[in-house]
């Protein structure tokens, strides 16, 4: 796995797509946040950010290959772990850009008695909740499951837009932890947010990596 995690690294940094959502997400952060904002509020507003990065993030990795050189990995590795491997990839872009945005925040913020350690993990749990969710998000919304390449945009920003609005979703859990300890000056940890976004994102990247071995 650790050979294929190099390979889809490597065709990420080379195709270059991943300019534009990273780009996008930076311009996201510095126009959302700024100096003196109240901490836990600008750690969940780059949190909420990484929901459609990490799934535009996904869709990138999963078409980034030739077919022919992606039937010649699946041959080589297995369809299952070749997808997954794209899978995992997205997923860290996402949460090394996260953790850069939540350096900004946690440097320029006001903390208003929350402390930088309690601070930093809170923020770093509900990043990491918010990416989860963002990559079941585009495993569910590229292919295999949906080929055509307007369809799985439309259906990728929906999903998102869904995933920060949806009571029951796992990154507006985690985002609304931040925001709520940020007015009440208690910091509490979104465990249960991060347990639900790593089922779902386990689920639909399992679904998605069976359906790559089908086809």
């Amino acid at each position: 796995m650790t050979a294929l995690l190099r390979y889809q690294g490597a065709l990420l940094l080379r195709s270059q797509r991943w300019l534009a959502p990273l780009i996008t997400y930076a311009a996201f952060v510095a126009v959302g946040i700024r100096p003196g904002d109240p901490v836990l509020d600008s750690l969940g507003f780059t949190a909420a950010g990484l929901v459609p990065a990490t799934a535009w993030l996904v869709r990138i990795c999963v078409g980034v290959e030739p077919d022919a050189a992606r039937a010649c990995t699946a041959a080589a590795a297995g369809p299952v772990r070749v997808h997954a491997a794209a899978l995992l990839t997205a997923s860290a872009a996402a949460l090394a850009a996260g953790a850069a945005a939540a350096a900004v925040a946690l440097l320029t913020g006001e903390r208003a008695g929350a402390s930088l350690g309690a601070a930093a993990l809170a923020g770093a749990l509900a990043m990491t909740a918010c990416a989860l969710t963002g990559a079941a998000v585009g495993a569910l919304c590229s292919r295999p499951l949906v080929r055509r390449r307007g369809y799985a945009v439309l259906a990728g920003t929906l999903g998102s837009l869904l995933a920060l609005v949806l009571a029951v979703s796992p990154a507006r859990g985690a985002i609304s932890a931040l925001v709520t300890a940020g007015r009440s000056g208690t910091v509490s940890l979104p465990l249960t947010a991060l347990a639900g976004a790593l089922v779902l994102a386990v689920g639909a990247g399992t679904a998605a990596s069976l359906a790559a071995a089908r086809r």
